[in-house]
């Protein structure tokens, strides 16, 4: 499998010159899996955009844009780019959208597509030329993809419905595990509080453990995890229940998972080259924590897993 990342921003596209280097484009992971180099898509953030214009340029000379496109959810820094990805204007095309939704009465199609609305965009959902298919997808360990690549899902800790991917082929596995953070106790475990009763404050502990280890389980020996790393530990604890994860505690779990790489992901958009620089030198250094090779995901990183 081949990787590319077009987008590696959290929250709000942030361009810029302090943010040239790392890149300010909100999520957009490229999987190219095997040698007929099927394209899969890890969500639609506007760093989409330009993986669009790469593949007119580029696949289209070869054949019809084939691709399926996995959106993690449905918050708007992860769909925003899907309006302007071109395939979904040329004939021919052939897109499978899959992805969780947070209501039932709204299918995904209403959900990625409502932004393709006068309203908001001069191009209505019902004039693309495309065969566009969606697909909403729940938790699932076992979902074959056809053609030896399988796929595994997993619901992540975030305000709404997220699932992460586990993409396995040939013996090799890409993962995305981000807009998540740490499962915990969400009862009363203050014995000084009236609202306190400790089966129940137990019982919250046992499941967040229970949890965050699933969670370990789901990624784990992953050839490669993309994992949510918006904020130090000193920044999460003021932003907990915001969906996001602390870069110490990235790193850990993806030690204790035993995974080889681990793409730190989803980057603040107030996060400057620099900033992203000192942390990859905090941290990335092999050997000082743990075994896992860790590396700040960049726009236009290439690896081959």
């Amino acid at each position: 499998m081949k990787v590319r990342f077009w987008g590696v921003r959290g929250s709000i596209p942030s361009p810029g010159p302090q943010t040239d280097k790392y890149g300010g484009n909100t999520a957009c992971i490229e999987i190219r899996v095997g040698a007929e180099e099927r394209i899969v898509i890890v969500d639609a953030g506007s760093g989409i955009r330009a993986l669009g214009n790469h593949l007119i340029a580029n696949d289209l000379p070869k054949g019809p844009i084939v691709a399926d496109i996995f959106l993690s959810h449905t918050h708007w820094d992860h769909i925003m780019g899907y309006p302007f990805f071109l395939p979904i204007y040329f004939p021919g095309s052939k897109l499978r959208v899959y992805g969780p939704v947070s209501f039932e009465d709204d299918p995904l199609e209403e959900v990625v597509g409502g932004q393709m609305k006068y309203r908001y965009f001069p191009v209505n959902l019902g004039e693309l030329a495309s065969d566009i298919e969606y697909v909403r997808l729940k938790e699932d360990p076992h979902i074959d993809m056809g053609r030896g690549l399988r796929l595994a899902t997993k619901i992540l800790n975030h305000p709404i419905t997220s699932l992460g991917y586990r993409f396995e082929y040939d013996g090799k596995v890409v993962c995305t595990c981000y807009d998540t953070e740490p499962f915990r106790n969400l009862f009363v475990t203050d014995p000084e509080d009236p609202m306190y009763d400790e089966a129940i404050a137990q019982e919250g502990e046992e499941v967040a453990i229970e949890q965050n280890q699933a969670l370990e389980q789901f990624f784990a020996g992953a050839d490669l995890l993309i994992y949510d790393a918006q904020y130090l530990e000193e920044e999460y604890a003021a932003r907990v229940n915001w969906g996001h994860t602390s870069m110490e505690y990235a790193i850990a779990a993806a030690n204790r998972a035993g995974v080889k790489k681990l793409a730190m992901f989803h980057h603040d958009p107030d996060r400057t080259d620099d900033q992203l620089d000192e942390l990859e030198e905090k941290f990335g250094t092999k050997g000082e924590n743990g075994q896992t090779q860790i590396f700040f995901a960049r726009e236009g990183m290439k690896l081959s897993i």
